[in-house]
């Protein structure tokens, strides 16, 4: 079975924890304050879940999400995710972030920036743009009419279909936007950014997105 760390348990990464319990994987989530605060929710969560550090879920993950706030990426473990895929769902928000001038000046994206840190994995984007109550609430089975999209996006054909197939099994249909250099038409302040959009409305709102 897999295994899927997450990196982070705030409100994405909580949902994200009970969405793939819910789809029959194994979850390892940690967060900045340490696995015993994460009782509660691997009680709610249950079995398929275990709290642990940041470094036991980047270690014990086949696939590692991380979802903790875009200034703290320098603390993700490099090492252990080497050579693995990481779903990242960030985007840049200075008020909480700070100023970044690459990302003011438009000459980088959140998860380039990522990417950077973690040079040996394969970064792609995902559940970036979504409330995170929609998403254990909004996916429907395929083929649904008007059924929910989300974008992605990787230099990675693989980790594209790697996250295509997690969308699915969490009830949404799947956009790529190309390479990490495109995601920002995904991100805060675009077309795309946390509405509800079917495929077409998607494509269209990502052809919309202005730098």
């Amino acid at each position: 079975m897999t295994t899927v760390g997450i990196i982070g348990a705030g409100h994405i990464g909580s949902a994200l924890a009970r969405g793939f319990a819910k789809n029959g994987y194994d979850v390892v989530i940690a967060n900045s304050r340490g696995p015993e605060t994460l009782s509660d929710l691997v009680a709610e969560v249950g079995d398929k879940a275990r709290a642990a550090t940041a470094q036991d879920a980047a270690e014990a993950g086949d696939i590692v999400v991380v979802t903790v706030p875009l200034k703290a990426i320098g603390d993700v473990p490099v090492a252990p995710l080497a050579g693995k895929t990481v779903l990242d769902t960030n985007n840049y928000y200075f008020e909480r972030d700070g100023h970044i001038a690459e990302l003011n000046e438009k000459k980088t994206t959140t998860s380039q920036m990522l990417q950077e840190h973690l040079p040996e994995s394969v970064v792609v984007k995902a559940f970036n743009h979504i409330p995170a109550a929609d998403i254990t609430t909004d996916g429907t089975p395929a083929g649904t009419e008007n059924r929910r999209a989300l974008a992605t996006s990787s230099d990675s054909d693989e980790a594209v279909a790697l996250v295509t197939r997690i969308y699915d099994e969490f009830g949404f249909d799947a956009v790529n936007v190309g390479p990490l250099s495109e995601s920002w038409r995904v991100e805060r302040d675009q077309p795309a950014y946390v509405v509800r959009q079917n495929r077409e409305e998607l494509e269209q709102n990502l052809a919309r997105a202005q730098r």
